[in-house]
Protein backbone atom coordinates (compact mmCIF):
# COMPACT_ATOMS: atom_id res chain seq x y z
CA UNK A 1 0.00 0.00 0.00
CA UNK A 2 1.23 3.29 -0.58
CA UNK A 3 2.37 5.65 2.01
CA UNK A 4 -0.14 8.02 3.53
CA UNK A 5 0.79 11.57 1.97
CA UNK A 6 2.27 13.59 4.98
CA UNK A 7 0.60 17.12 5.42
CA UNK A 8 0.95 20.25 7.55
CA UNK A 9 -0.62 19.34 10.96
CA UNK A 10 -2.01 22.13 13.15
CA UNK A 11 -3.33 21.41 16.42
CA UNK A 12 -5.95 23.69 17.73
CA UNK A 13 -8.45 26.02 16.26
CA UNK A 14 -8.09 29.43 18.39
CA UNK A 15 -6.56 32.60 16.56
CA UNK A 16 -3.04 31.12 16.21
CA UNK A 17 -4.10 27.92 14.27
CA UNK A 18 -6.44 29.88 12.13
CA UNK A 19 -3.77 32.15 11.48
CA UNK A 20 -1.57 29.22 10.49
CA UNK A 21 -4.20 28.02 8.18
CA UNK A 22 -4.77 31.38 6.50
CA UNK A 23 -1.45 31.74 5.74
CA UNK A 24 0.04 28.27 4.77
CA UNK A 25 0.31 27.10 0.87
CA UNK A 26 0.40 24.04 1.22
CA UNK A 27 -1.91 21.54 2.20
CA UNK A 28 -2.97 21.57 6.20
CA UNK A 29 -5.30 19.50 8.36
CA UNK A 30 -6.69 21.49 11.17
CA UNK A 31 -7.56 18.91 14.69
CA UNK A 32 -9.86 21.26 17.21
CA UNK A 33 -11.20 19.83 20.03
CA UNK A 34 -14.37 21.57 20.75
CA UNK A 35 -17.19 21.83 18.37
CA UNK A 36 -16.28 25.48 16.65
CA UNK A 37 -13.24 27.37 15.90
CA UNK A 38 -12.09 30.10 18.03
CA UNK A 39 -10.05 28.93 21.26
CA UNK A 40 -10.38 31.43 23.83
CA UNK A 41 -11.79 34.07 21.36
CA UNK A 42 -15.40 32.33 21.80
CA UNK A 43 -18.29 34.32 22.84
CA UNK A 44 -20.97 33.23 25.15
CA UNK A 45 -24.48 33.98 24.71
CA UNK A 46 -27.54 33.76 27.46
CA UNK A 47 -31.01 35.80 27.49
CA UNK A 48 -29.61 38.64 25.14
CA UNK A 49 -26.11 39.09 27.29
CA UNK A 50 -23.13 38.50 25.53
CA UNK A 51 -19.99 37.33 27.32
CA UNK A 52 -16.25 36.55 25.98
CA UNK A 53 -13.84 34.37 28.30
CA UNK A 54 -12.99 37.74 29.88
CA UNK A 55 -11.94 41.19 27.60
CA UNK A 56 -10.73 40.37 24.38
CA UNK A 57 -10.43 43.99 23.27
CA UNK A 58 -8.38 43.91 19.67
CA UNK A 59 -4.92 46.33 19.68
CA UNK A 60 -3.66 46.05 16.44
CA UNK A 61 0.00 47.46 15.12
CA UNK A 62 0.98 45.40 12.55
CA UNK A 63 -0.46 47.07 9.07
CA UNK A 64 -0.69 43.74 7.58
CA UNK A 65 -2.87 42.13 9.92
CA UNK A 66 -5.02 45.52 10.00
CA UNK A 67 -5.71 44.67 6.58
CA UNK A 68 -6.67 41.26 7.62
CA UNK A 69 -9.31 42.11 9.84
CA UNK A 70 -10.24 45.27 7.32
CA UNK A 71 -10.77 42.65 4.58
CA UNK A 72 -12.81 40.27 6.84
CA UNK A 73 -15.17 42.75 8.84
CA UNK A 74 -15.00 45.57 6.59
CA UNK A 75 -18.00 47.28 8.69
CA UNK A 76 -18.46 45.27 11.61
CA UNK A 77 -15.62 46.49 13.73
CA UNK A 78 -15.90 49.86 15.92
CA UNK A 79 -12.62 51.93 16.98
CA UNK A 80 -13.01 52.12 20.59
CA UNK A 81 -10.86 55.18 23.21
CA UNK A 82 -9.81 53.01 25.62
CA UNK A 83 -11.85 53.80 29.30
CA UNK A 84 -10.08 52.44 32.10
CA UNK A 85 -9.60 53.12 35.10
CA UNK A 86 -7.81 52.44 38.79
CA UNK A 87 -10.54 51.69 41.98
CA UNK A 88 -7.99 51.89 44.86
CA UNK A 89 -7.89 53.53 48.38
CA UNK A 90 -11.88 53.95 47.94
CA UNK A 91 -11.41 55.92 44.93
CA UNK A 92 -11.35 55.79 40.74
CA UNK A 93 -8.92 57.08 39.28
CA UNK A 94 -7.12 57.02 35.75
CA UNK A 95 -5.25 54.08 34.16
CA UNK A 96 -2.26 53.81 34.50
CA UNK A 97 -1.64 54.50 38.34
CA UNK A 98 1.83 55.34 37.89
CA UNK A 99 1.36 58.31 35.97
CA UNK A 100 -2.45 59.21 37.38
CA UNK A 101 -1.79 59.91 41.38
CA UNK A 102 -4.16 62.67 41.21
CA UNK A 103 -7.65 61.82 43.11
CA UNK A 104 -5.96 59.50 45.61
CA UNK A 105 -5.55 60.73 49.69
CA UNK A 106 -2.56 63.32 49.55
CA UNK A 107 -0.72 61.14 52.14
CA UNK A 108 -0.81 58.29 49.65
CA UNK A 109 0.30 60.76 46.74
CA UNK A 110 3.31 62.16 48.64
CA UNK A 111 4.57 58.64 49.48
CA UNK A 112 4.10 57.55 45.80
CA UNK A 113 5.79 60.60 44.65
CA UNK A 114 8.83 60.55 47.17
CA UNK A 115 9.14 57.09 46.06
CA UNK A 116 9.45 57.71 42.14
CA UNK A 117 11.92 60.91 42.62
CA UNK A 118 13.93 58.42 44.68
CA UNK A 119 14.02 55.54 42.27
CA UNK A 120 14.36 58.18 39.75
CA UNK A 121 17.67 60.09 40.90
CA UNK A 122 19.43 56.70 41.63
CA UNK A 123 22.02 55.20 39.72
CA UNK A 124 20.85 52.47 37.70
CA UNK A 125 21.33 48.94 39.52
CA UNK A 126 21.86 45.82 39.05
CA UNK A 127 19.57 43.78 36.44
CA UNK A 128 17.02 43.12 38.65
CA UNK A 129 16.37 39.88 39.53
CA UNK A 130 12.37 39.55 40.05
CA UNK A 131 9.41 41.70 38.84
CA UNK A 132 9.50 43.27 42.80
CA UNK A 133 12.87 44.75 42.00
CA UNK A 134 12.21 45.54 38.66
CA UNK A 135 8.82 47.80 40.05
CA UNK A 136 11.12 49.07 42.71
CA UNK A 137 13.64 50.29 40.59
CA UNK A 138 11.27 52.02 37.82
CA UNK A 139 8.77 53.17 40.69
CA UNK A 140 9.77 53.64 43.73
CA UNK A 141 8.81 51.90 47.08
CA UNK A 142 4.97 53.70 46.91
CA UNK A 143 3.43 53.30 43.61
CA UNK A 144 5.00 49.54 44.07
CA UNK A 145 3.34 49.43 47.86
CA UNK A 146 -0.19 50.69 46.46
CA UNK A 147 -0.54 49.34 43.26
CA UNK A 148 2.08 47.48 41.41
CA UNK A 149 2.98 44.30 43.91
CA UNK A 150 -0.89 44.21 45.49
CA UNK A 151 -2.21 44.40 42.06
CA UNK A 152 0.12 41.79 40.60
CA UNK A 153 -0.21 39.10 42.97
CA UNK A 154 -3.94 39.09 42.85
CA UNK A 155 -3.69 38.82 38.98
CA UNK A 156 -0.83 36.11 39.09
CA UNK A 157 -1.83 34.30 41.75
CA UNK A 158 2.25 34.41 43.36
CA UNK A 159 4.06 37.13 44.55
CA UNK A 160 5.93 39.51 42.67
CA UNK A 161 9.13 38.34 44.30
CA UNK A 162 8.84 34.89 42.94
CA UNK A 163 8.62 35.91 38.88
CA UNK A 164 10.85 37.62 36.52
CA UNK A 165 10.30 40.58 34.59
CA UNK A 166 10.46 39.14 31.68
CA UNK A 167 6.78 39.15 30.55
CA UNK A 168 6.14 43.49 31.33
CA UNK A 169 8.10 46.03 28.61
CA UNK A 170 4.89 45.90 26.30
CA UNK A 171 2.22 45.71 29.25
CA UNK A 172 3.61 47.75 31.75
CA UNK A 173 4.25 52.12 30.88
CA UNK A 174 6.99 53.53 32.33
CA UNK A 175 6.37 57.35 32.71
CA UNK A 176 9.35 59.36 33.15
CA UNK A 177 9.20 61.88 36.51
CA UNK A 178 7.80 64.41 34.84
CA UNK A 179 5.05 62.73 33.92
CA UNK A 180 4.50 60.92 36.99
CA UNK A 181 4.13 64.85 38.70
CA UNK A 182 1.98 66.04 35.93
CA UNK A 183 -0.45 62.80 36.79
CA UNK A 184 -0.20 63.60 40.67
CA UNK A 185 -1.28 67.72 40.41
CA UNK A 186 -4.26 66.79 37.84
CA UNK A 187 -2.23 67.95 34.79
CA UNK A 188 -2.42 65.93 31.66
CA UNK A 189 0.05 63.14 31.67
CA UNK A 190 -1.04 61.89 28.08
CA UNK A 191 -2.40 58.65 27.11
CA UNK A 192 0.13 55.72 27.95
CA UNK A 193 -0.11 51.86 27.18
CA UNK A 194 -0.13 49.77 24.28
CA UNK A 195 -3.74 49.61 24.50
CA UNK A 196 -4.87 53.20 24.08
CA UNK A 197 -7.49 52.25 21.40
CA UNK A 198 -9.05 48.76 20.12
CA UNK A 199 -11.07 47.78 17.96
CA UNK A 200 -14.25 45.56 19.23
CA UNK A 201 -17.71 43.84 17.00
CA UNK A 202 -20.39 46.18 17.28
CA UNK A 203 -22.37 42.64 17.23
CA UNK A 204 -21.66 39.23 18.68
CA UNK A 205 -18.84 39.62 20.43
CA UNK A 206 -15.10 38.47 19.72
CA UNK A 207 -16.62 35.66 18.21
CA UNK A 208 -17.38 37.95 15.54
CA UNK A 209 -14.05 38.18 14.44
CA UNK A 210 -13.10 34.45 14.97
CA UNK A 211 -15.88 33.25 12.56
CA UNK A 212 -14.99 35.99 9.48
CA UNK A 213 -11.63 34.55 10.12
CA UNK A 214 -12.43 30.80 9.76
CA UNK A 215 -14.56 31.16 6.86
CA UNK A 216 -11.83 32.87 4.95
CA UNK A 217 -8.96 30.32 5.63
CA UNK A 218 -8.91 27.30 2.68
CA UNK A 219 -6.67 25.03 1.21
CA UNK A 220 -6.97 22.21 4.16
CA UNK A 221 -9.08 20.19 5.73
CA UNK A 222 -10.88 21.31 9.36
CA UNK A 223 -11.47 18.54 11.77
CA UNK A 224 -14.02 19.54 14.64
CA UNK A 225 -14.73 17.15 17.77
CA UNK A 226 -11.06 15.97 17.46
CA UNK A 227 -8.54 16.22 20.45
CA UNK A 228 -5.30 14.85 19.40
CA UNK A 229 -4.34 11.44 21.60
CA UNK A 230 -0.65 11.51 20.90
CA UNK A 231 2.04 12.69 19.12
CA UNK A 232 5.28 9.96 17.92
CA UNK A 233 7.93 12.81 17.18
CA UNK A 234 10.17 9.75 15.84
CA UNK A 235 7.72 8.09 13.50
CA UNK A 236 6.36 11.47 12.60
CA UNK A 237 2.33 10.77 13.07
CA UNK A 238 -0.03 12.60 15.16
CA UNK A 239 -2.57 10.14 16.89
CA UNK A 240 -6.25 11.59 16.79
CA UNK A 241 -9.73 9.79 16.77
CA UNK A 242 -7.54 6.24 16.06
CA UNK A 243 -5.97 7.48 13.09
CA UNK A 244 -2.65 7.85 12.54
CA UNK A 245 -1.51 11.47 10.75
CA UNK A 246 2.34 11.36 9.14
CA UNK A 247 3.23 15.40 9.25
CA UNK A 248 5.86 17.56 7.39
CA UNK A 249 5.31 19.67 10.58
CA UNK A 250 3.42 20.28 13.25
CA UNK A 251 1.84 23.58 14.69
CA UNK A 252 1.04 23.03 18.24
CA UNK A 253 -1.41 25.65 19.72
CA UNK A 254 -2.59 23.76 22.51
CA UNK A 255 -0.79 24.48 26.03
CA UNK A 256 2.53 23.58 25.90
CA UNK A 257 2.28 20.63 29.26
CA UNK A 258 -0.92 19.53 27.11
CA UNK A 259 1.31 18.93 23.96
CA UNK A 260 4.20 17.53 26.20
CA UNK A 261 1.72 15.37 28.14
CA UNK A 262 0.74 13.41 24.88
CA UNK A 263 4.50 13.37 23.21
CA UNK A 264 5.56 9.46 24.69
CA UNK A 265 9.63 8.63 24.96
CA UNK A 266 10.18 12.50 25.73
CA UNK A 267 14.08 12.85 26.98
CA UNK A 268 14.91 12.84 30.70
CA UNK A 269 15.72 16.51 30.37
CA UNK A 270 12.80 17.36 28.47
CA UNK A 271 10.30 15.77 30.86
CA UNK A 272 12.03 17.44 33.86
CA UNK A 273 11.70 20.49 32.47
CA UNK A 274 7.98 20.03 31.69
CA UNK A 275 7.37 19.53 35.22
CA UNK A 276 8.19 22.84 35.59
CA UNK A 277 6.01 25.22 33.47
CA UNK A 278 3.47 26.85 35.72
CA UNK A 279 1.02 28.42 34.94
CA UNK A 280 -2.43 29.82 37.33
CA UNK A 281 -6.08 29.14 36.65
CA UNK A 282 -8.65 31.57 36.63
CA UNK A 283 -12.22 31.75 37.48
CA UNK A 284 -14.23 34.80 36.35
CA UNK A 285 -17.77 35.18 36.30
CA UNK A 286 -20.25 36.15 33.52
CA UNK A 287 -22.63 39.14 35.54
CA UNK A 288 -25.95 40.19 33.87
CA UNK A 289 -28.01 43.70 35.14
CA UNK A 290 -31.08 44.72 34.95
CA UNK A 291 -30.12 48.12 34.50
CA UNK A 292 -27.72 50.42 32.77
CA UNK A 293 -24.17 50.36 34.89
CA UNK A 294 -23.50 53.11 36.81
CA UNK A 295 -19.73 52.84 35.48
CA UNK A 296 -18.51 54.56 32.27
CA UNK A 297 -15.33 52.62 32.29
CA UNK A 298 -14.45 49.73 30.07
CA UNK A 299 -12.40 48.02 32.51
CA UNK A 300 -10.93 48.55 36.05
CA UNK A 301 -8.31 47.49 37.97
CA UNK A 302 -8.36 46.78 42.19
CA UNK A 303 -5.74 46.17 43.73
CA UNK A 304 -7.48 46.46 47.23
CA UNK A 305 -6.83 43.13 49.00
CA UNK A 306 -10.30 43.53 50.43
CA UNK A 307 -12.39 43.32 47.42
CA UNK A 308 -12.56 39.54 45.71
CA UNK A 309 -11.71 40.72 42.25
CA UNK A 310 -8.41 42.18 40.16
CA UNK A 311 -9.99 43.40 37.30
CA UNK A 312 -13.65 43.74 36.14
CA UNK A 313 -15.16 44.64 32.35
CA UNK A 314 -18.25 45.76 31.42
CA UNK A 315 -19.02 44.69 27.71
CA UNK A 316 -21.90 46.72 27.16
CA UNK A 317 -19.76 49.98 27.73
CA UNK A 318 -17.87 48.92 24.23
CA UNK A 319 -20.23 47.82 22.68
CA UNK A 320 -24.50 48.34 23.57
CA UNK A 321 -25.39 45.01 21.49
CA UNK A 322 -23.72 42.99 24.11
CA UNK A 323 -26.88 43.39 26.39
CA UNK A 324 -30.30 43.89 26.27
CA UNK A 325 -31.05 47.51 26.01
CA UNK A 326 -31.36 49.13 29.33
CA UNK A 327 -29.25 46.22 30.83
CA UNK A 328 -25.39 45.72 30.83
CA UNK A 329 -23.00 43.09 30.69
CA UNK A 330 -19.74 42.59 32.91
CA UNK A 331 -16.83 40.29 33.28
CA UNK A 332 -15.54 39.96 36.55
CA UNK A 333 -11.67 38.25 37.09
CA UNK A 334 -11.29 36.81 40.94
CA UNK A 335 -8.32 36.77 42.66
CA UNK A 336 -9.19 33.33 44.71
CA UNK A 337 -8.09 30.60 42.73
CA UNK A 338 -10.70 28.00 44.00
CA UNK A 339 -14.44 27.05 43.47
CA UNK A 340 -16.59 29.61 43.36
CA UNK A 341 -19.41 29.56 46.37
CA UNK A 342 -22.36 31.44 47.09
CA UNK A 343 -20.27 33.40 49.44
CA UNK A 344 -18.10 34.61 47.00
CA UNK A 345 -20.77 35.87 44.98
CA UNK A 346 -22.53 37.54 47.62
CA UNK A 347 -19.21 39.25 47.67
CA UNK A 348 -18.55 39.98 44.33
CA UNK A 349 -21.93 41.72 44.34
CA UNK A 350 -21.37 43.88 47.62
CA UNK A 351 -17.92 44.30 45.82
CA UNK A 352 -19.40 45.47 42.38
CA UNK A 353 -21.21 48.38 44.55
CA UNK A 354 -18.70 49.57 46.26
CA UNK A 355 -16.69 50.41 43.27
CA UNK A 356 -19.45 51.98 41.71
CA UNK A 357 -20.03 49.81 39.04
CA UNK A 358 -23.90 48.96 39.94
CA UNK A 359 -26.01 50.49 42.24
CA UNK A 360 -26.88 47.64 44.36
CA UNK A 361 -26.01 44.10 44.78
CA UNK A 362 -30.37 43.69 43.37
CA UNK A 363 -29.36 45.01 40.14
CA UNK A 364 -27.39 42.10 39.08
CA UNK A 365 -29.97 39.08 37.41
CA UNK A 366 -27.19 36.16 37.32
CA UNK A 367 -23.98 35.55 37.86
CA UNK A 368 -22.13 32.43 36.01
CA UNK A 369 -19.18 31.18 36.96
CA UNK A 370 -16.28 30.17 34.37
CA UNK A 371 -12.66 28.69 34.34
CA UNK A 372 -9.86 28.86 32.28
CA UNK A 373 -7.74 26.29 33.34
CA UNK A 374 -4.43 28.45 31.18
CA UNK A 375 -4.86 31.89 32.38
CA UNK A 376 -1.38 33.37 33.16
CA UNK A 377 1.74 32.04 32.47
CA UNK A 378 4.39 31.97 35.34
CA UNK A 379 7.37 33.83 34.70
CA UNK A 380 9.50 31.94 37.67
CA UNK A 381 13.28 31.14 37.69
CA UNK A 382 12.68 27.94 35.53
CA UNK A 383 11.11 29.30 32.80
CA UNK A 384 13.82 30.53 30.47
CA UNK A 385 15.94 27.71 30.63
CA UNK A 386 13.01 25.30 30.47
CA UNK A 387 11.65 26.46 27.34
CA UNK A 388 14.61 26.89 25.81
CA UNK A 389 15.11 23.52 26.18
CA UNK A 390 11.96 22.13 25.14
CA UNK A 391 11.71 24.37 22.37
CA UNK A 392 14.74 23.34 21.02
CA UNK A 393 13.66 19.76 21.00
CA UNK A 394 10.44 20.27 19.42
CA UNK A 395 11.79 22.29 16.72
CA UNK A 396 14.20 20.03 15.62
CA UNK A 397 11.13 17.26 15.35
CA UNK A 398 9.18 20.03 13.25
CA UNK A 399 6.99 20.34 16.25
CA UNK A 400 6.22 24.64 16.34
CA UNK A 401 4.89 25.40 19.71
CA UNK A 402 2.88 28.81 18.81
CA UNK A 403 0.64 31.31 20.55
CA UNK A 404 -0.04 32.40 24.18
CA UNK A 405 0.17 28.56 25.26
CA UNK A 406 1.52 26.92 22.77
CA UNK A 407 4.75 29.42 23.38
CA UNK A 408 4.25 29.58 26.74
CA UNK A 409 4.00 33.41 27.28
CA UNK A 410 2.12 36.40 27.78
CA UNK A 411 1.01 38.03 25.03
CA UNK A 412 -2.40 39.55 23.08
CA UNK A 413 -4.49 38.52 20.17
CA UNK A 414 -2.52 40.26 17.37
CA UNK A 415 0.66 38.11 18.68
CA UNK A 416 -0.98 34.87 18.17
CA UNK A 417 -2.82 36.25 14.35
CA UNK A 418 0.96 37.12 13.95
CA UNK A 419 2.69 34.03 15.04
CA UNK A 420 0.59 31.86 12.84
CA UNK A 421 1.73 33.88 10.23
CA UNK A 422 5.55 33.72 11.40
CA UNK A 423 5.08 30.08 11.63
CA UNK A 424 3.55 29.39 8.22
CA UNK A 425 6.63 31.41 6.33
CA UNK A 426 8.86 29.09 8.69
CA UNK A 427 7.85 25.95 7.78
CA UNK A 428 7.21 27.16 4.18
CA UNK A 429 11.18 27.46 4.32
CA UNK A 430 12.11 24.66 6.28
CA UNK A 431 10.58 22.48 3.52
CA UNK A 432 11.61 24.20 0.81
CA UNK A 433 11.07 22.52 -2.68
CA UNK A 434 9.71 19.41 -0.92
CA UNK A 435 6.72 18.35 -2.98
CA UNK A 436 3.80 19.51 -1.48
Amino acid sequence: MAEEPRKIVILGGGLTGISAALHLRRPWVLFEREAKLGGLAVTEERDGFHFDLTGHWLHLRDPAIKQLVAEVLPVEMASVQRRARIFSHGVTTLYPFQANLFGLPPEVIKECLLGVIQAKLQAPGAHPRNFEEYCLQHFGAGISRHFMIPYNEKLWGVHPRTITADWCSRFVPLPNLEEVVAGAVGADAGRMGYNISFLYPKQGGIETLTRALGARIQGGEVNLRSKVESLDFRRREVLVAGERVPYHAVVATLPLPELLARMPGLPDDIASHATRLRCTTLRYLNVATRSPPRADWHWVYVPEKNLPFYRVGIYSNAAAGMAPAGAASFYVELAERGPVSDATLSEVAQALTTIGAIGSPEDIRFADAREIKYAYVVFDEHYRAATTAIFRFLESHSIYPRGRYGAWAYNAMEDCLLAGREVAGTIEAALGSKTP
